[in-house]
């Protein structure tokens, strides 16, 4: 059984509609016991996943994205949002999320990326 070394959690989906956000929140934290070399990446509409003050219970939805506050908790640090997905969607420096991640180029994330051997999509 081959060990997995590194694994990347990558954030598409915005947070509420479906349960791919909480699904892969869930798996993240899972796996956090199973390795220690973890990256979180928030692209296209998962950069909403991040956004603080969500009011989902209007649409009968479970509130998940304040448990993105435990990353450092669990040692995940290695945490990145696309700066240009946060510009396309009307999101700026105003805008007040849950974690801080870092905010890298699209170009800047996607190499980012081959350093993983796992790579997860959500």
């Amino acid at each position: 059984m081959k060990k997995i070394n590194s694994v990347a959690f990558v954030f598409t989906q915005a947070p509420h509609g479906n349960a791919a956000g909480r699904e892969g929140l869930d798996a993240l934290l899972a796996t956090s016991a199973l390795t220690e070399d973890i990256g979180v990446f928030f692209l296209s509409d998962g950069v909403f996943q991040l956004v603080d003050n969500q009011q989902p219970d209007g649409i009968l939805s479970r509130h998940h994205a304040a448990t993105f506050k435990v990353l450092p908790l669990y040692d995940i640090t290695s945490i990145y949002v696309s700066q240009e997905d946060i510009t396309l969607r009307g999101l700026s420096a105003q805008t007040s999320f849950v974690l801080a991640a870092q905010k890298l180029s699209f170009h800047d994330i996607t190499q980012k990326l081959h350093d993983y051997d796992v790579v997860l999509r959500f």
